[in-house]
């Protein structure tokens, strides 16, 4: 004999849904058609932003940040602050767009502000700390640290690029110069290098020697011994491309070696 149970009794079995783990169930029908970005107005692509739902969100974002719209931050930061507390486990499709779309409007204020309340959590810490990087955010060195300490590799790397200085933060890039994820080891090597530390030298000449880029140019130049800036300029002949900021990282640090080595840059280029 089946035994009746109340309405609520069913409701409360709901109660642990939101725990952190995926994102706010959609309270909607199914059965809507979705938005086309491209046919609304400014006014109206920026009112519906806060609510977009999952399929939605990136197209109206990145419309958002095709026409330049300065006016969607506050309604992105919106976006993004309405899945807080979920992601710990995966990305939130609606915060990851909403993120990328602030990266793209200079909205540096929104996403500090995202990132200093913990509005978003796990692997989405990854896409927030980009957006930081990218756009110059100072973030409180403790929740750099955080972060560089994340069991996630991809996040450690991205606040590698987050790092402004503070001990707790030059002592997370220092242990992690033998993180076992390689891209972990050299981001932190980098970023000690950017910011005059020398820990991760040694780090640094192999990238240079394997990988050279403008950013390895730049953070070794700024912990250089007078072996390095001949490294440096042989990277200049080695690989065309750098050699204009090489020469001027060479002429800019005003060492005699490097002078001396930008000196013999030019000659054998010109040659």
């Amino acid at each position: 004999m089946a035994t009746w149970m109340p309405e609520s009794a069913f409701e409360q079995l709901d109660l642990f849904s939101g725990s952190g783990v995926g994102a706010p169930a959609e309270t909607e029908s199914i059965d809507w058609a979705p938005l086309d970005p491209a046919r609304l107005p400014d006014a109206e692509l920026i009112a519906v932003l806060p609510r977009a739902r999952q399929l939605e969100a990136p197209g109206l974002a990145a419309e958002a940040a095709r026409r330049r719209l300065a006016d969607a931050v506050p309604a992105l930061e919106a976006l993004c602050r309405r899945f807080a507390g979920f992601g710990l486990d995966r990305e939130v499709t609606e915060q990851v767009a909403a993120l990328r779309g602030l990266a793209s409007l200079n909205g540096g204020e929104a996403v500090t502000r995202l990132i200093v309340a913990g509005t978003v959590r796990g692997p989405g810490m990854r896409v927030a700390l980009e957006a930081a990087a990218e756009l110059g955010c100072r973030l409180p060195p403790d929740r750099i640290a955080e972060s560089l300490r994340s069991d996630d590799p991809k996040v450690r790397e991205a606040a590698c690029r987050c790092a402004r200085g503070g001990a707790e933060v030059i002592s997370g890039l220092v242990d992690l110069l033998t993180d076992l994820h390689a891209s972990v080891m050299q981001a932190a090597a980098l970023a000690l290098g950017r910011l005059g530390r020398r820990e991760g030298r040694a780090v640094l000449i192999e990238l240079l020697r394997t990988a050279p880029s403008k950013e390895v140019v730049g953070a070794l130049a700024g912990i250089a011994e007078d072996d390095d800036w001949v490294r440096v300029g042989q990277t200049a002949l080695r690989v065309p491309e750098l050699a204009a900021v090489v020469l001027e990282v060479l002429e800019e640090s005003e060492e005699p070696r490097a002078m001396a080595v930008a000196e013999g840059v030019r000659r054998r280029l010109r040659t």
